[in-house]
Order: structure tokens, then C-alpha cells, then sequence
């Protein structure tokens, strides 16, 4: 009997840790959060409501997408004319490229890093290093666009940004970043093989209209075309008409930490201490600029991007800083992480090969982008 007990308390206590496994990085946030509450009263208007709003409207319409697998037909549908190993990497990469700057860094790579280690099996090709670029191309495409990453959203929102504005910032340093992934993905091995993945049909093309078109909505209200609140109130109306489920399957978790790092920052920004140190550190564009980068590299670029926008009006840096930051060591991007745990689970034996391959490759581009990126704006007279 006391045997039974035992066990039945133990089993309780692994599902309260397995809980707190579940997510880390909401974890940490949580006890951040929970521990600042102590130091200073936390106050409802550190939250922005608008960057949690439109997350949400993207989270439910890029969900939509994956159920009805529009982005899977689309990249088999190019993928199968491929003839040899070199073009379906290039494929692979530039597709996480160019859509996470609609759907976010971390579904491209939840999309496409899965059909990348599928066509490696098929193939017996070893793709390691077409993941870690797939990732970098995922972080670099996303910095293009407001929606493109969660550091993104919240600095175009917080700032209020006009869209050319953003674009113009971001520009320079997305294009170079392209041509050297270029350059790294015309040096890879090319083998002569076919790819012949099955056909993807879409079932429901009367669903996959509404939503581009809830999508497009989603955008313009992040562009400021319309109000957030509209946006919600259509995206909420087409899921309950269409697919309530869909409200089952958005990451809540991912929410909680954006309302827990905002917690935690509003509480943290108003300490005298830490106001005196950042106002020391944060003096001009190059001082932000570096440590956006340096600090993103510890605790990610989104915590990192809410954290220094309390103690800056100068945007550009930050705005170039956290895109930069998100390269560099595998917790600055937490996208990163998704490419990680993906390959790991289907490689475990290799993960020792892949962080350090994955770090010469991220330290190298950062190192590369961030003085280039540093002395173009010197030339602009930025810096």
C-alpha cells in the first residue's frame, strides 16, 4: 500500500516537472516574470496588447495553412523537377528564405527542415549543413518584414514604424545575407539523383481562399492599415465558422512569454540601477547597435529587443541589432532551437556534429554581417 502511495506521489511530481520541460524558455520567463514582481508592482500597460493580438491572428492563419498544407504542395511541387542534390538544397534553403518573411522564422523551418530530413533518408544524402543553412536563410529572410519574427512585430508596433521605413533599415544587410548564402550553397557537394516525392493535393480549395484572404487582412492590420481589433474580430469569425479546432492547436505557450518577458522588463526598466546602467551603456547608435547584438547572443533577440526598447528611441540599430543577434549561438534565435530539436530526433548520435558545424557557420555570418552592416551605416552617416 505505502509502495502505491509512493509511486502515485512520484508520477504527480513528473508531470508537474514534465510541464515545466515542456516549454524552458517559458519557464525562465515565468520565474523572471514572478521573481521581478517582488523587486517592483507589475502594471497592466507594460503589456502590448497589439503585438499579442496580431501574434495570435498569425499563429491561427499560418495554422490554417499547414492543416490545409498549402506550403507543403507548394515545395514538393518544386522539389520533384530537381535532378540533382546541390538545386534541391538550394530549393530548400531560399524556400526558408523567402516564406519566413510571411509565415515567421520558426514555422519555415517547422515546414520545411521535416521535408529536408525526409529527402535526406530517400536520398541517403547527409543534409546537416543544408539544415544549418535552411535555419540562418530563416533568420536572415524574416528580418525583411514586420510579421517575419516576433522581434520584428513588437519593434514596428512599439516605435510605430512606417512599412518603407522598416524595409529601408533591414534591406542592405537581408541582401547580403542572401548573396552569401548564395555563395556557401554553390560550394556544397552535388550529386546526380531524382527526387520523387508524392503529390500533395489540396482537399478544401474553398478554405485555403478564405484564409489567404484572412492572411491579408492579418497583414494590413500589422501595417496599420486597419485596427488589430478588426483583424481579431474576423480572424475569431472565419475560425469559428470554418475550423474551431484551429484555436486548439496555437502555441499559448509562446503567448504566456511575451506577457511574462513584458512583465518581467516593465518591473526590470524601472529599477534605478538598471536605468543607470543602461542609460551609461546605451548612449549613442554604435552603443546599441553592439549591444543589441552581444546581449542577444544570451537571452535571445526577442526578450533582448523588449528589454533595450525601454531605454532607446533609436530604433534603427536595435531594429538591425536583434535581426543580426538572432545568428550566433543556438539560444539567440529561438527558431535556431526548432532546427536543432528537429534534426536530433532524427539523428541523436549527431548532435555534437551539428552544434559544432552549426556554430562555425553562425558565428562566421555573424562576424561577417555585423561589420559590413557596421561600416555601411558609418558610410550613411548612421553611426
Amino acid at each position: 500500500m505505502k509502495e502505491l502511495v509512493l509511486t502515485r506521489k512520484e508520477k504527480k511530481i513528473d508531470l508537474n516537472f514534465g510541464f515545466l520541460k515542456k516549454d524552458l524558455v517559458f519557464t525562465i520567463s515565468l520565474i523572471l516574470a514572478t521573481l521581478s514582481c517582488f523587486i517592483h508592482a507589475p502594471k497592466l500597460h507594460y503589456i502590448d496588447f497589439k503585438v499579442l493580438v496580431s501574434l495570435f491572428n498569425l499563429m491561427l492563419a499560418v495554422k490554417a495553412f499547414e492543416e490545409l498544407k498549402l506550403l507543403d504542395k507548394f515545395a514538393v511541387a518544386i522539389l520533384n523537377k530537381c535532378t540533382n542534390s546541390k538545386r534541391i538544397s538550394a530549393i530548400l534553403i531560399f524556400l526558408c528564405f523567402f516564406t519566413s518573411m510571411f509565415v515567421t522564422n520558426d514555422v519555415a523551418l517547422i515546414t520545411f527542415v521535416p521535408l529536408t530530413l525526409i529527402i535526406s533518408k530517400k536520398t541517403h544524402l547527409n543534409m546537416i549543413e543544408t539544415i544549418i543553412l535552411q535555419t540562418i536563410a530563416a533568420n536572415i529572410g524574416s528580418s525583411l518584414t514586420p510579421m517575419g519574427n516576433p522581434q520584428n512585430l513588437f519593434i514596428f508596433s512599439y516605435y510605430g514604424i512606417k512599412p518603407l521605413q522598416f524595409l529601408s533599415t533591414v534591406l542592405f544587410v537581408a541582401v547580403v545575407g542572401m548573396c552569401v548564402l548564395y555563395f556557401l550553397i554553390s560550394k556544397l557537394r552535388s550529386k546526380t539523383l531524382k527526387v520523387n516525392l508524392p503529390v500533395i493535393v489540396i482537399v478544401d480549395q474553398k478554405k485555403s481562399f478564405v484564409w489567404g484572404i484572412v492572411f491579408c487582412i492579418i497583414i494590413a492590420s500589422i501595417l496599420g492599415v486597419i485596427s488589430y481589433q478588426v483583424a481579431f474580430l474576423i480572424t475569431m469569425v472565419t475560425v469559428c465558422f470554418l475550423d474551431r479546432k484551429l484555436l486548439l492547436k496555437v502555441d499559448y505557450l509562446l503567448l504566456l512569454t511575451f506577457i511574462c518577458f513584458f512583465i518581467f522588463i516593465g518591473n526590470l526598466s524601472n529599477i534605478a540601477l538598471v536605468q543607470s546602467f543602461a542609460s551609461e551603456h546605451l548612449k549613442d547608435s554604435t552603443a546599441v547597435y553592439f549591444n543589441s547584438i552581444l546581449l542577444s547572443q544570451f537571452i535571445s533577440n526577442v526578450p533582448a529587443s523588449i528589454l533595450l526598447a525601454k531605454f532607446t528611441t533609436d530604433w534603427h540599430p536595435l531594429l538591425i541589432g536583434v535581426n543580426l543577434g538572432g545568428l550566433g549561438t543556438i539560444i539567440a534565435s529561438l527558431a535556431s532551437v526548432i532546427s536543432y530539436k528537429l534534426f536530433i530526433q532524427k539523428y541523436p548520435s549527431e548532435s555534437k556534429t551539428y552544434l559544432i558545424k552549426f556554430s562555425i557557420y553562425n558565428f562566421s555570418f555573424l562576424s561577417f554581417l555585423t561589420i559590413v552592416q557596421y561600416f555601411f551605416l558609418k558610410v550613411l552617416h548612421i553611426f
